[in-house]
């Protein structure tokens, strides 16, 4: 049995290897093409991460994610939460289940209480509240980075679906070891159950 902090340091890693895989794919896209999500993806600070499926960054609110009035811009804070609650997955994810990205989005709300000033650096903290085969929920907030005011909070519903097959070929170390690791398991569920038949 790992221990706590074991278990998150496996956790950790799950979620690097989300951001190591995008990076990964978005190098192979043409010069001229940046997507939507690249620059939130490239500010998120990954702080921490736990193996029920929780995720805490840190990110800067630059003026590109900004309105006309020097805040962030509501629409900004939509890509922000998906990418960030998103990897909240990675800890609990497997082929077949949430890999890479977790699927699609089914629904994402966000309550904006108060606004962000550009410069600001806030907390994204995001936990999985229910998962299963098909569809998962998964919470998130930003907050100041001390924790007392709180900018606004998410709701995000996504459906599970496995990721295409061309970013499915690109492999990260995480997911070598994470494959390695399930097909040890599967053969030591298979040995332990030819023992048993023995006896």
């Amino acid at each position: 049995m790992a221990s706590k902090e074991e278990a998150r340091v496996k956790a950790m890693a799950a979620v690097q290897s989300i951001f190591d895989k995008y990076f990964l794919l978005a190098a192979r896209r043409p010069h001229d093409h940046v997507d939507y999500d690249y620059e939130t993806m490239r500010q998120l600070k990954l702080v921490d991460a736990g193996p029920e499926g929780s995720v805490l960054f840190e990110m800067t609110i630059g003026k590109n994610f900004s309105n006309l009035n020097d805040v962030m811009h509501g629409g900004a804070a939509g890509v922000i939460f998906d990418m960030s609650t998103t990897t909240a997955l990675g800890p609990l994810s497997r082929p077949g289940f949430y890999y890479f990205l977790g699927g699609v989005t089914r629904t994402l709300n966000i309550s904006y209480l108060r606004a962000v000033p550009t410069g600001t650096t806030v907390r994204l903290r995001s936990w999985v509240t229910s998962v299963g085969r098909t569809m998962a929920m998964i919470r998130g907030e930003m907050t100041s980075v001390d924790g007392k005011l709180v900018y606004c909070t998410a709701e995000h519903h996504k459906v599970n679906l496995d990721p295409k097959p061309e970013h499915a070929a690109v492999k990260t170390k995480w997911e070598d070891e994470l494959e390695a690791e399930i097909a040890r398991t599967a053969r030591e569920k298979v040995e332990k159950k030819r023992r048993a038949e023995k006896l």
